[in-house]
């Protein structure tokens, strides 16, 4: 179960890459391992040992190994003193802004897609096993959350759904941007959390699929076509045109940027757009849902 869909690193924009590079995941500490090799890289090109560059900045030769190897984050104070020991190139001080250990509440397999849907031009969800997190309500999620396993610490669940809500603010702040979701009937009749749980998040589905960027299909129990039966899907559009798609799984997230592999992944969800209800008979039976529940 998608429990941390999530709900990834924060700044920058969409940048040109080989679709090997897209498919990778960014591991939270990426930055501290990007910002150690600057270090070596100046160390080196001084002519200092670790040992030395250690006495230099009044910090332990392991300290300026774990800096080195992206295992430890610097404070404050080992950058302004190995700035000074290096050479004043202003390159550390800038590294060291970029430094993240991870978001708390994201996934560290969906965290480039998440930064992604900050950026693009248009969002289109297929979903089979629950809500979609942008039209999770909260206690739906938390619900989602009280059931992940390994069990979670009450820090660690309201990290996770804070993430969560966050993440939904896209949808009032990009007005013009076309959200579009698919949703399987089963999803919206599954009683997770219990009755008022239910309620509430069928309320809050039809609530935020109110505005016209945001479109709401769902896919019915007695449908005889089904063009995504290989799992859940999302695609994206970049403001430069590129069209990238996600898939997820158990503990693991996959990040498509092969162009044919996309182009496939499109067509299915296309084809899922003529097989699934009309948006407005599909809030006709999310309204008979809500009087059932």
């Amino acid at each position: 179960m998608d429990i941390d869909e999530g709900d990834a690193d924060a700044g920058g924009g969409v940048r040109v890459a080989t679709a090997g590079d897209w498919e990778r995941e960014p591991h939270p500490s990426d930055s501290l391992r990007t910002f150690g090799a600057v270090v070596q890289a100046l160390r080196e090109h001084a002519g200092l040992s670790r040992a030395e560059l250690a006495a230099l900045v009044q910090y332990s030769k392991h300290t300026v190994e774990s800096v080195e190897l992206g295992r430890r984050i610097p404070d404050e104070a080992f950058v302004e003193r190995a700035e000074a020991a290096l050479g004043n190139t202003g390159a550390l001080r800038k590294a060291a802004r970029h430094l993240t250990r991870g978001e708390a509440g994201l996934a560290a397999w969906f965290r480039r897609w998440a930064r992604l849907e900050r950026e693009a031009v248009s969002l289109s969800t297929y979903e089979c096993r629950l809500v979609p997190g942008l039209l999770q309500s909260e206690a739906y999620a938390r619900a989602l959350f009280e059931n992940r396993i390994p069990l979670l610490t009450d820090e660690q669940l309201e990290a996770q759904v804070e993430a969560r809500m966050e993440r939904q603010r896209m949808l009032h702040e990009r007005p013009t941007v076309p959200f579009h979701f698919i949703v399987e009937e089963a999803v919206l009749r599954r009683r997770l959390g219990g009755t008022e749980v239910r309620r509430e998040q069928l309320n809050h589905v039809l609530e935020r699929t109110l505005p016209r960027n945001v479109t709401l299909q769902i896919m019915p129990l007695e449908a005889e076509y089904h063009s995504c039966m290989d799992g859940p899907l999302r695609l994206l559009e970049t403001p430069e045109g590129r069209r990238l798609a996600y898939s997820e799984g158990q503990e693991s997230g996959r990040l498509i940027g092969d162009a044919k592999e996309v182009r496939v992944l499109q067509q299915r969800y296309d084809t899922l757009r003529s097989q699934a209800l009309h948006p407005k008979d599909s809030r006709a039976l999310l309204e008979r849902l809500r009087g059932e529940a």
